[in-house]
């Protein structure tokens, strides 16, 4: 008797095959001058636990001529413009071109992506999202930001353009638990996310939820709330991540401590296939896992391949008659 086949989950590769009838890519772009109101004080200081402040940037000239400056909903003018506009010129067509190479990539999104990028004055955003959809091939934005760091006429800029193009907004929602949110340094609540979860979709803008697993003190139970609630709020994206420590950042100090175990492969495994079964099948899947395959990881091992784990996460899906 043969067995039956796993079903396939609903990857955003699947949806934006379907859409564009070719291959979509996203290209990953860091512009200087970017910062996080978690970071430069605003609303607390020293970013989250588990970010390494540094980690973001890329190690590019123009990073280094911008190095000090830093934009913010309140900057008054951006004598930079030019060179980030440069700089995302730049890095688009260098990742682009790769892409086309190496995974016959047809279209394209650009992904911005490092710190929080709706965290500047409106004009300076305007202007790079507006070039960014002028480069040859490119279909649609997508804007990783903070739920507490994008303003209402952002939003409806972004709404506006939606119309023509493929736009998506990623927040960072993490836990629904405002206790693990203080624990991590967020610097807002889990409100204030499923606020402006809501307004965007409203808006009529597509939204991807990042969630994290292993956060401190959370069971089980808890990272599956959070992954529960995340779906109920309408996001129509999903990236799993799990938590785990790199040097330089206060998640290491108290890893060092002995005041932060990691979460256990097995837990992560076991999870991860429990908030996929949950997931209504409309919402795409961006991405199952996270690590970082240098000298910088700290905990958990596991994570320092991710090859490993996508096959190890396959084989536990399998399982279940689910393949990523």
């Amino acid at each position: 008797m043969s067995q039956t086949a796993p079903k396939q989950i609903y990857t955003f590769g699947n949806y934006l095959k379907e859409k564009f009838g070719c291959k979509v890519y996203k290209v990953g772009i860091n512009i200087s001058g970017f910062t996080c109101p978690n970071i430069d004080g605003t609303v607390a200081k020293g970013g989250c636990t588990f970010c390494e402040n540094d980690s973001f940037s890329a190690s590019t000239n123009q990073v280094q001529e911008l190095k000090g400056f830093h934009l913010n909903l309140t900057s008054k003018e951006n004598p930079f413009l030019d060179k980030q506009l440069l700089q995302l010129k730049q890095q688009f067509q260098a990742i682009s071109s790769r892409q086309k190479k190496e995974y016959g990539a047809q279209k394209f999104i650009v992904y911005f992506q490092s710190f929080t990028n709706t965290y500047a004055p409106f004009e300076t955003l305007k202007a790079l999202y507006e070039k960014a959809l002028s480069f040859e091939d490119v279909v649609g934005l997508s804007i990783g930001t903070r739920s507490d760091s994008i303003t209402e006429e952002t939003l409806a800029y972004l709404a506006d353009l939606a119309k023509e193009k493929e736009i998506w907004i990623e927040f960072g929602i993490q836990s629904v638990y405002d206790q693990t949110l203080q624990k991590i340094n967020r610097g807002h609540d889990s409100a204030n996310v499923k606020e402006w979860i809501l307004k965007a979709k409203d808006a009529g803008l597509n939204v991807c939820g990042h969630l994290i697993f292993g956060l401190p003190n959370e069971t089980q139970q808890m990272m599956l709330e959070t992954a529960k609630q995340a779906y109920e709020w309408g996001i129509d994206s999903v990236k799993y991540h799990p938590l785990y420590v790199v040097k330089r950042t206060a998640l290491a100090n108290e890893y060092t401590r002995g005041e932060f175990s990691p979460i256990s492969e097995k837990l992560y495994l076991d999870t991860l296939v429990k908030a996929l079964q949950m997931k209504p099948s409309p919402i795409t899947v961006q991405r199952v896992t996270a690590g970082i395959n240098n000298a910088s990881l700290l905990a958990p091992k596991w994570c320092y391949d991710k090859n490993q784990q996508v096959k190890k996460i396959n084989a536990a899906l399998k399982q279940v008659g689910l393949k990523y």
